[in-house]
């Protein structure tokens, strides 16, 4: 299906130009989540309804996700892992640019809201495409026996960008005046996003393609419809994939990135407190991250997994209990664990959804799968936590529903067949 074990098949050059890149990915991204508060001062009216309004926005482009991920993935499964990443770069380039230049409520009214959603929308499409083709190259392109660290390293590159977007929003906030943010500063973290998807963009331009794609040219073996092809031969591996994403969804965008607002929401810490203690937990989420993934080469995808998701079951909503009435040190514990958590499945989670598919068809696949579950349980998760939070006001809510997915998560993971190379290798016969 891929390289055997022990083979170096791309230059470290492009695999870390493929790992790193998302750290710009999801700056941009969830840059917009860790400023809602903010945004919704800035594009729409103020009242009760203004930040679960800004939070549909980030749960509407997260529809576009798989539609973005479903036209990536055939371009990536066509012509090349390397096209498809250049194209989502592009788009994410220019849409960040264009957040930056948007006109405000106070300017022309709510045709400035319509427009934040609109350019939203389109970030969503292109992010769809970015992570799936990042993971595929750096699965396809990797040494076997290492490819779950090699991919955590995208994940925690990740979170590097959540973290600089965390810390970005959190400097922004604390050192302008209310007046100057509204006005102007909240400009400055997407002119930033801009400009590093713009380099970003550039550097990829000397990638090499997938050792793998092409293998499937040399064999004829490119799939005409890949994402027929993956629905035809690989349904199995679809519904793994979704199961894997929606536990890794929703422990990170309701156990990390909602964490801000829930704690301003729930009144125990401000706006730029809220931030900072974000940007400790995507620093933890960092740490951890490669831990975990070489640990999944060590022992096996699999009871990296059960294990995750028995935690998930049990923890959050303890944690949120915590963090909802605790004092700064307490609410500091309960984000660092859920940040583990979170941080964990999406190591592990990334490599074992990518070796569900060979590698004809593996981005539609992924698109099929795991970017839809993403949509679901990422994109809705937040805004769903906040509206059970303001109609129940039960502090636990949100980890319930972190924990009613883990367990439905977890059968699925206790059938799954392993997929780590090392042990695979000492299983066949």
């Amino acid at each position: 299906m891929t390289q055997p074990i022990g083979q170096p098949p791309l230059s470290r050059t492009s695999l870390a130009i493929a790992a790193l890149s998302t750290i710009v990915e999801w700056y941009d991204f969830t840059l917009y989540l860790y400023l809602v508060t903010v945004l919704s001062r800035v594009f729409f009216a103020e009242s009760d309804l203004s930040v679960l309004t800004t939070l549909a926005g980030f749960a509407v482009a997260y529809l576009m996700r798989p539609i973005g991920a479903v036209v990536f993935g055939h371009i990536g499964d066509r012509y090349g892992r390397r096209r498809t990443m250049l194209a989502s770069m592009s788009i994410m380039t220019a849409a960040m640019l264009a957040t930056a230049m948007l006109p405000t409520e106070a300017q022309i009214g709510a045709a400035a809201g319509a427009a934040l959603l609109l350019i939203r929308c389109v970030m969503g499409f292109s992010v769809g495409g970015e992570y799936t083709g990042v993971v595929a190259y750096l699965l396809e392109g990797a040494r076997a026996e290492r490819r779950g660290l090699i991919t955590s390293i995208a994940a925690a590159a990740s979170e590097i960008g959540a973290l600089l977007a965390a810390g970005v929003s959190a400097l922004t906030v604390t050192l302008l005046s209310d007046a100057d943010l509204i006005a102007w500063g909240w400009r400055i973290p997407f002119l930033i996003g801009a400009a590093l998807a713009g380099t970003v963009l550039i550097a990829r331009a000397s990638m090499q393609e997938s050792p793998d794609f092409e293998r499937q040219q040399g064999a004829g073996s490119v799939p005409r419809s890949p994402l027929i092809h993956a629905l035809r031969h690989h349904r199995k591996g679809i519904a793994r994939g979704f199961a894997i994403s929606a536990l890794g969804s929703i422990t990170y965008y309701v156990g990390i990135t909602y964490v801000p607002v829930y704690l301003a929401s729930v009144g125990k810490l401000s706006e730029a407190q809220a931030l900072w203690l974000a940007t400790l937990a995507a620093f933890t989420v960092i740490l951890v991250t490669p831990l975990v993934g070489a640990l999944g080469d060590r022992i096996g995808r699999k009871p990296v997994l059960v294990g995750l998701a028995i935690a998930g079951a049990f923890l959050p909503m303890a944690l949120f209990t915590l963090l909802a009435g605790a004092s700064h040190g307490g609410a500091l514990a309960g984000a660092m664990v859920l940040a583990v958590v979170a941080g964990g499945v999406s190591a592990v989670g990334a490599v074992t959804t990518a070796e569900q598919f060979p590698g004809e068809g593996r981005l539609s696949g992924l698109a099929f799968g795991a970017t839809t579950a993403t949509a679901i349980f990422g994109g809705f998760a937040p805004y769903a936590a906040q509206l059970l939070l303001q109609h129940t006001g039960w502090p636990a809510v949100p980890g319930l529903m972190i924990a009613l997915v883990a367990v439905g998560v977890l059968p699925v993971l206790l059938t799954m067949p392993e997929t780590a190379p090392r042990l695979m290798k000492r299983q066949s016969p």
